[in-house]
């Protein structure tokens, strides 16, 4: 899963990581994503990546964010 290799080199905690994967499936399923091999899933990654580093700790409002940033790439 994209996610999971972007975490590797992070300094996020097991909940932290918890949250942040949360974040990642609830996206994919929002934009019917189901091939995880997909290289939009890992911009996905990337983008619940960045906006878990605010500090956001819901992985709903997180999730709602990336999509906002996301834009163009929402069906």
């Amino acid at each position: 899963m994209a996610i999971y290799r972007l975490l590797e080199n992070t300094a996020f905690g097991p909940e932290e990581i918890e949250r942040l994967v949360t974040a990642y499936e609830q996206t994919l399923r929002t934009l019917r994503l189901k091939d995880r091999n997909d290289p939009i899933t890992q911009l996905v990654a990337g983008k619940i990546i960045a906006v878990g580093r605010l500090g956001i700790e819901d992985p709903a409002e997180i999730s709602k964010l990336a999509l906002r940033e996301l834009g163009s790439w929402v069906p």
